[in-house]
């Protein structure tokens, strides 16, 4: 885990379904980066929030 990290949810939409996915990234911006390249370039990302008061070790 690079310096600075933190947790980010990503909120996608997938056949009409939204889905929450956890990101692990310096910025919202990484955050949508990490996640294309996961999934591919045509996901739908709703929105990308910070997740304050979780811990990053569970």
């Amino acid at each position: 885990m690079k310096c600075g990290a933190k947790r980010y949810f990503v909120e996608t939409e997938d056949n009409g379904e939204k889905q929450l996915k956890t990101i692990i990234a310096r910025t919202p911006a990484e955050a949508r980066k990490k996640f294309r390249s996961a999934h591919g370039i045509e996901a739908q990302i709703v929105s990308v929030k910070e997740a304050r008061g979780y811990s990053l070790k569970s």
